[in-house]
C-alpha cells in the first residue's frame, strides 16, 4: 500500500504526470483540483452566488460528488450527471478561485479527499494498492503522512505553453497571451491559502522545465522508488 501526493501550479504536468504514474504502478488517482471544479459548477447551477461564502460552504457541504479515481477514466459526477467536460470550459475556469479561495470549502473537500485516500489504503479501485493524489495542498494538508511527496514545478513560460497547447491545440505567442491571466492570476489567487511553488520539507521538488512527458513521469516514479527504500 502506498500513497503518493503531488503538489505543483497551473501547467506543471501534475495531472497528466500523476495519471500516468498511478497506472504504472496500479494505483488510483485523485484529481483533487476537479473537485473545487465540480464545487464550483455545483454553486454555479445552483443559483448560489459565489461572493456569499457561507452559502457557497453549504452548498458544497450538500454536494452529491463523485469521483471517479480509475487513471484511465478518472471521471466527475454531479447528482449522477457526468461533468467531466463541464468543469473544465472557460466559465468554469475563470470563477473557480471564488470556491477554491473558501476556506470552509477547503475545508469540506479536503474532508473528502481524505476519506478517498483512506478508502484506497483499505480496498477501493486500487485493491488497497494504493492511492497518487494530487493538487495545491496535498504534501503539505491533505496527506502530510504520505509515503512519497512531491512538488512538481517548471518554468512560467514551460507552464504557459503546456496549457496553451492543451486549451488552444497551439502554443504561438497569441494562444501563449490567451493563457497567461488564466494560468497565472489562478495560481496567486490560490497561492493565498496554499503553499505549492516552494517545497515544504520532506517534499522532493521535480522541475519539468526541460524535461518531455516521460522524462518527468520516470523521475516522479524515481523519488517513489527511493521513498520506499
Amino acid at each position: 500500500m502506498v500513497t503518493i501526493a503531488v503538489d505543483g501550479p497551473s501547467g506543471s504536468g501534475k495531472s497528466s504526470v500523476s495519471k500516468a504514474v498511478a497506472a504504472r504502478l496500479g494505483l488510483a488517482y485523485l484529481d483533487t483540483g476537479a473537485m473545487y471544479r465540480a464545487a464550483t459548477l455545483w454553486c454555479v447551477r445552483s443559483g448560489v452566488a459565489l461572493d456569499d461564502t457561507a452559502a457557497v460552504a453549504a452548498a458544497v457541504r450538500a454536494m452529491p460528488l463523485e469521483m471517479g479515481v480509475d487513471p484511465a477514466a478518472p471521471g466527475v459526477a454531479l447528482d449522477g450527471d457526468d461533468v467531466a467536460a463541464a468543469i473544465r470550459t472557460t466559465d468554469v475556469t475563470a470563477v473557480v478561485s471564488q470556491v477554491a479561495t473558501n476556506l470552509d470549502v477547503r475545508d469540506e473537500l479536503r474532508r473528502r479527499q481524505r476519506a478517498i485516500i483512506a478508502d484506497e489504503t483499505a480496498g477501493g479501485f486500487s485493491g488497497g494498492h494504493g492511492i497518487v493524489a494530487e493538487g495545491r495542498d496535498i504534501t503539505t494538508v491533505v496527506a502530510p503522512d504520505a509515503d512519497a511527496r512531491v512538488l512538481l514545478v517548471a518554468s512560467e513560460e514551460a507552464r504557459l505553453r503546456r496549457r496553451s497547447l492543451e486549451v488552444h491545440g497551439v502554443a504561438d505567442a497569441t494562444s501563449v497571451e490567451a493563457t497567461r491571466d488564466q494560468v497565472l492570476r489562478r495560481d496567486r489567487d490560490d497561492s493565498t491559502v496554499s503553499t505549492f511553488h516552494v517545497a515544504a520539507d520532506g517534499v522532493v521538488t521535480v522541475d519539468s522545465s526541460e524535461l518531455d512527458f516521460e522524462q518527468t513521469v520516470e523521475a516522479v516514479l524515481t523519488v517513489v522508488e527511493r521513498a520506499a527504500v
